[in-house]
């Protein structure tokens, strides 16, 4: 079975070196803006600021050969399968990041909580049920 997978967008932050960005968005991350492709601008139609949502992304700097890790990257942490963690460095390195919309430019999306760094594709986007 194959698998195909294409960017709808990307995500830009200040964010741009992953080993000092937050291990996750609640930890100081700061606002980033979801940039989609033209093609997918009618599915955005009904996202509205104060809505959370899920951003998917495409960990694309991630070690995809690694299995097993210090959890938080701390040599302190006993070493965990990567499917217990939210280690970047796995498999199928997807990101999953709950965030706040703040506003909505067209085909552009500001989030709040978002310690993806500066182009990491973006996948999907769903709500927070």
């Amino acid at each position: 079975m194959e698998i195909e997978l294409s960017p709808i967008g990307r995500v830009e932050s200040p964010l741009t070196d992953r080993a000092v960005a937050p291990k996750q968005g609640s930890e100081g991350a700061p606002d980033a803006w979801l940039v989609f492709e033209p093609s997918v601008s009618e599915a955005l139609s009904d996202v509205r600021p104060g809505d959370e949502v899920i951003v998917l992304t495409w960990l694309h700097q991630a070690d995809r050969d690694v299995l097993r890790v210090h959890p938080r990257d701390n040599p302190a942490n006993p070493m965990r399968g990567v499917f217990s963690t939210r280690s970047q460095d796995r498999p199928n390195p997807i990101g999953l990041h709950p965030v706040e919309v703040l506003a909505v430019d067209g085909g552009r999306i500001q989030v709040r909580g978002l310690e993806a760094i500066d182009g990491t594709p973006i996948v999907d986007l769903k709500p927070q049920l």
